[in-house]
């Protein structure tokens, strides 16, 4: 095989000034976030009204099950069994954030119902609020029946 006739390998060329174009670009948008977020301005749209308000404490039970009960009465609101990875996911997350903070479990979430439809966990220890709406409706639905009036006991 002659040298002439052998194949070359080619190395894609990225031009030296999109090199440093998309360097400049990356840079600027990681001052820009870090500019806003030390700053302390609300990036957030402002939170509807609230058209319902529940104040829920939770407690693991020794089947595995969480007992959820109204703050105010203390009443048994409901006993979410089985897997429900969605509703312990959030609150696993609620209580390591409140671990973190040096709170106890003794304050209670609330859970607010807001006029625009969105239903928000609010961790007043913390002052975490995750919108419940934003992963999907089943996986709102399960904290949204929390605010139904609680069941009689039988």
């Amino acid at each position: 095989m002659d040298s002439r006739t052998a194949p070359v390998a080619h190395t894609p060329h990225i031009p030296r000034v999109a090199l440093i174009a998309a360097g400049a670009l990356l840079a600027f948008t990681l001052l820009a976030v870090g500019a806003v977020r030390l700053s302390g301005v609300e990036v957030r749209e402002p939170d509807a009204a609230a058209v319902a308000i529940r104040a829920l404490r939770f407690e693991d039970m020794p089947d595995g099950g969480v007992a959820v009960y109204d703050a105010r009465d203390g009443s048994l609101i409901d006993t979410v069994t089985g897997e429900s990875g969605f509703f312990r996911g959030t609150m696993r997350g609620f209580a390591r954030e409140r671990k973190r903070a040096g709170g106890g479990s003794g304050q209670p979430f609330e859970l607010i119902a807001r006029a625009d439809g969105r239903l928000t966990l609010h961790d007043p220890v913390t002052r975490r609020v995750v919108d419940l709406e934003a992963f999907g409706p089943v996986n709102a639905g399960v904290f949204a029946r929390l605010l139904a009036p609680s069941r009689p006991a039988n």
